[in-house]
This record gives structure tokens, sequence and C-alpha cells, in this order.
């Protein structure tokens, strides 16, 4: 996606009418992924609502630029699935970054989106397979930018977290969520004879 579509993407965002409350830019991205790395596809029939409202609302008919904010949603959607599926590397929309930024700061907004889309879609954290080391291990490369106190009754994902050196830099906190999503994408879209992706090759090696 442009410079320019992403600029009218965050504006239309904006522009979503109350009483709705629309994710922002970076927030929409960390949940586009989680949507995107259930173990089963999901309709954006199901996914799309809760893009543009906290409680799932659909925006008034009357409304005459939901279209195009749809259109724009759904081709980030499709650019993330093609990246994800061929395990390539994306540059997650991380937003509002100054120089005193901390690392946790920057990318908090994006794993509170991917949160958001596990809440509302809980096979791949709640479902079976959820304690499997792998997964814990990717999740809490994502989850560790968020305060423990958010994380209620997830004492192995807390004890996965607690293994993990903090990134030092806003970079190495980037990093990390998009390799944790190439970990996550291993175990619930995996690719018949294929091996592990780099991503997770490096991580295991790292730690």
């Amino acid at each position: 996606m442009g410079e320019a579509a992403l600029q009218e993407l965050a504006e239309l965002l904006g522009q979503v009418p109350p009483p709705l409350q629309a994710l922002d830019l970076s927030a929409l991205d960390g949940y586009l992924a989680g949507v995107l790395l259930q173990p089963r596809r999901i309709p954006a029939a199901r996914w799309l609502p809760f893009a543009t409202d906290d409680r799932g609302r659909a925006w008034p008919a009357t409304w005459a630029l939901g279209d195009r904010l749809q259109q724009l949603i759904e081709q980030r959607h499709a650019e993330l699935d093609a990246l994800i599926e061929a395990r390539q590397w994306f540059d997650p929309w991380i937003t509002d970054v100054g120089p005193e930024t901390l690392p946790a700061e920057a990318v908090q907004g994006w794993v509170l989106g991917f949160a958001t889309a596990c809440s509302e879609f809980e096979a791949l954290t709640e479902g079976p397979g959820s304690q499997r080391p792998d997964l814990l291990e990717a999740l809490a490369q994502l989850y560790q930018h968020l305060n423990p106190e958010d994380l209620e009754d997830a004492d192995a994902l807390l004890a996965e977290i607690e293994t993990l050196e903090p990134p030092t830099s806003v970079e190495d906190a980037v990093e990390s969520l998009v390799r944790a999503c190439l970990l996550l994408a291993d175990i619930s879209r995996p690719l018949a004879a294929r091996k592990p992706s780099s991503a997770s090759r490096t991580a295991r090696r790292g730690r």
C-alpha cells in the first residue's frame, strides 16, 4: 500500500461516525495480522465490523465514505495475507514514534490490535494446542510489550515472557512483531512439506 493510500486510510478511520470507535492505523494493522493468523479463515463479514468499531457495530448505510474505507482495509488485509502465506518479512504500521518513545510504547498499539483479534476470534489462543511451547514462544514475543496486569489467567504465557530479554530499541521491538507473526504462521497456517521459516530458526538459535 502506497503512502497516499495509507494517509487516506488513516483519515477515513478518523472520520468513522460516532458512536462507533474505529481502531487507529497501528492497531488496525495488528488486528488484521491477528485475524489472518487464526487457524481457520475468517470471512470479512465477521472481522470487518471490529476494525471500525470496538463493539462490532456496522457504520450507517448512509455514510458515503464506508465503501472506500472497506476497500482500503481489505487491500491491507490481502497484502498481509500474501506476505504471511509466503513467509516474507513485512513492515508493521507503527505510528507516532518520537525520539523519546520507549520500544514497548512504540508497538503497544499494534499488539493491542492483535490482542483484539484474538479476543474476538479465539481459535488461535484458546483452542486445542493453545499451550504448545512453540505457540507460547511466539505469543510471548508479542505480549511482552503489554502490561503484565492485562494478561489475566495467563500464567504459562507470563512465565515464557519472563525468559525474554526486552528489546532495547524501537527497531528491535518492531522486528519482534514480525518474527512472532511468522512463527505463528508456521503453527496456524502450516505449509505442506515446508521447512520452518527463517524467522523460526533464527528465534530458536537465539534462545
